[in-house]
């Protein structure tokens, strides 16, 4: 259990910074966020491979993808992050 909290913070943390280098312009998080978004990033890539190949190894619909998945899943979080958070820091 404690290998598996520890991989998933090492993946998270690699997909992560990894997404924040291939999207454009100021990201204004921090490292745990950056972790965090990895991870999500991870559980998002799986869920789409899971839509695009409907093979599950695991047997399970929702799982934490590759480090490949990891990244294109973080990166599709941080777009979506960035649009949402920017769009409310510029109308205050």
């Amino acid at each position: 259990m404690f290998g598996l909290i520890v991989s998933l913070i090492i993946i998270g943390l690699i997909a992560g910074a990894i997404a924040r280098l291939l999207i454009p312009g100021k990201q204004d998080i921090g490292i745990i966020m950056t972790i965090v978004l990895g991870i999500v990033g991870s559980f998002v890539g799986g869920f789409l491979g899971y839509l695009i190949f409907q093979h599950d190894p695991m047997d399970g619909f929702f799982q934490p993808a590759g480090i490949i998945g990891s990244i294109i899943g973080a990166v599709i979080v941080l777009f979506i992050y960035t649009r949402f958070a920017g769009r409310g820091a510029r109308t205050r």
